[in-house]
């Protein structure tokens, strides 16, 4: 797959309309040769966690919250399964740290590289806002609802804001509900790219 056609993927026209993965994700992304559906997975969550992130700097300005690290932590959370592409279609956890070191070894500052490793672990200690909203962009954008992930969030907000717990969960379930309607689009989006890199005829296949 080439430079450009992971440029393409990351911030081009989509059906439905998403968000362009961040620049500097954009090009790790073909720096690795990102397999295409890995990069359309990204960018779905991507879109899933600005969304996330717009309603809670509405809703709860009162909660820290490390935007640019959200954003770059959606946008890349997978990248290990660049190294991994049997863990797109099935089950595994090496991509996780290995994610994050591939990361770090491209320069990545750790604050943003750890998401790679965390996005399947928000209850380990010193998991962060950050965070939460990366591993619950992951979940929501097919429609998934973990209920640990979700009081995990609705805690941060009501620690954040002081409002009773109940009232979160009522304004989170809500705007989850929203973004879930859509996750057939986004599915079909991300299943309408190929598992593996296209090459072109000629070309040997990489044993």
């Amino acid at each position: 797959m080439t430079a450009t056609s992971v440029a393409t993927i990351a911030t081009g026209e989509t059906d439905p309309p998403l968000r362009a993965l961040p620049e500097r994700a954009a090009a790790l992304l073909a720096g690795v040769d990102a397999p295409p559906r890995l990069v359309a997975h990204l960018r779905a969550v991507h879109d899933v966690a600005a969304r996330l992130v717009e309603w809670v700097r509405r809703r709860c300005p009162a909660l820290e919250l490390d935007a640019e690290a959200v954003l770059f932590g959606a946008a890349t959370h997978d990248i290990g399964k660049a190294l991994y592409p049997a863990e797109l279609s099935g089950p595994g956890a090496r991509h996780e740290e290995a994610g994050r070191e591939l990361l770090l070894g491209h320069g990545v500052e750790a604050r943003l590289a750890r998401f790679a490793a965390t996005h399947a672990s928000w209850t380990a200690p010193g998991a962060g806002a950050e965070d939460l909203l990366v591993s619950l962009a992951d979940k929501v954008w097919k429609n998934k609802r973990v209920s640990e992930l979700e009081d995990l969030v609705v805690a941060r907000l009501a620690g954040a804001d002081g409002r009773a717990a109940w009232e979160w969960f009522m304004e989170l379930d809500e705007v989850l509900t929203e973004i879930g309607d859509g996750a057939d689009r986004r599915l079909a989006y991300q299943m309408s790219h190929p598992l593996t890199r296209q090459r072109p005829r000629g070309t040997r296949a990489e044993r």
